[in-house]
């Protein structure tokens, strides 16, 4: 069987059978076999082995760019925004077949294969271009419409990546994507919006200078359990009154810390630095509590036990 002629080098990636036409290619080359139909007259490139898209998964922005050139007045939104913007997300969220896309209220919803559609009342702001034509709506927003979709601690732990924030003693200073104020009174502007409930609970959860959605997922689940409050990336002092170790969650009136070790604290190098930490801040006479991810497929009872234990070395006393 003959080869299908090669594509023009601007048609590397995703895009529209009209812009095709234009450079010349006939109807029945829009029919090929190297091309995959995502959708009604958008074409994409496929892999070499025949087998899906050539970028896979691939680049998002190439991939939403022609939906957003059929639907001038549709932005991307939700967990499509959430992913460009850097957001995190569950695991089952990270890897969409569909694009969220948004068009104004009073218009119909997005109809398309590979699309969910939304109607939203977007304001000012609401909507920004990273990219030239690639129009999505900003972090706050995103952050508020993903409250109809996420889990509570999911939603908590995207709004602590938005607004994280410190200055620690080692490492790069780390500025908020929205800082929470602005988020705070994002939130408090909207008044009869799907999702307003949720998100109002949610942003008061939030705290600033999280590292890791785990870390937010620890702190609530800590919350939740009626423990002491921790503050995430604690600074623990010397005599000095100098912040010498950084806890992932720190109880000052108990003197106890949390860490939450990922997978990076299983190499032979950083448990060599675990170590030595480990004997700092005892010299610095914290209680020191680890928990793993094994720890949290175990479920928050087991967690909150483990934590427990550390405070009551502290002097905690749990009410009855």
């Amino acid at each position: 069987m003959r080869s299908p002629k090669p594509l023009p080098p601007s048609l590397a990636d995703p895009f529209l059978a009209a812009d095709a036409l234009q450079f010349g290619l006939t109807v029945g080359r829009l029919r090929a076999s190297d091309l995959w139909i995502p959708s009604r007259g958008i074409r994409v490139p496929r892999a070499a082995d025949g087998d899906g898209p050539a970028d896979g998964p691939g680049d998002l922005t190439a991939r939403a760019r022609p939906y957003l050139q059929l639907l001038p007045d549709a932005v991307l939104s939700h967990t499509t925004a959430a992913l460009l913007h850097g957001i995190p997300l569950p695991p089952s969220y990270r890897n969409e077949p569909v694009l969220h896309l948004a068009r104004p209220r009073e218009r119909q919803a997005a109809r398309r294969r590979n699309v969910r559609g939304h109607r939203l009342a977007l304001r000012p702001g609401d909507v920004i271009c990273p990219v030239p034509g690639i129009r999505v709506t900003s972090p706050a927003r995103t952050w508020f419409d993903l409250a109809g979709m996420l889990p509570l601690p999911a939603l908590v732990a995207a709004g602590d990546w938005l607004v994280s924030a410190h200055g620690r003693s080692f490492g790069y200073p780390r500025e908020p994507v929205v800082t929470l104020n602005a988020l705070r009174a994002f939130v408090e502007q909207l008044r009869g919006v799907p999702g307003i409930r949720t998100a109002r609970v949610a942003v008061d959860l939030l705290r600033t200078g999280v590292d890791s959605p785990q870390e937010s997922y620890l702190r609530l689940m800590l919350q939740k359990a009626g423990l002491p409050e921790f503050r995430p990336s604690h600074p623990l002092l010397d005599e000095t009154g100098r912040p010498v170790v950084w806890a992932d969650l720190g109880c000052p009136q108990f003197r106890t810390c949390v860490e939450y070790d990922g997978a990076h604290h299983l190499t032979r190098e950083q448990q060599v630095r675990d170590h030595n930490r480990d004997l700092l801040v005892r010299e610095l006479g914290w209680h020191q509590v680890k928990i793993s991810s094994g720890d949290m497929q175990r479920g928050s009872a087991w967690v909150a036990a483990k934590v427990a234990r550390g405070l009551k070395l502290g002097g905690w006393i749990p009410a009855e």
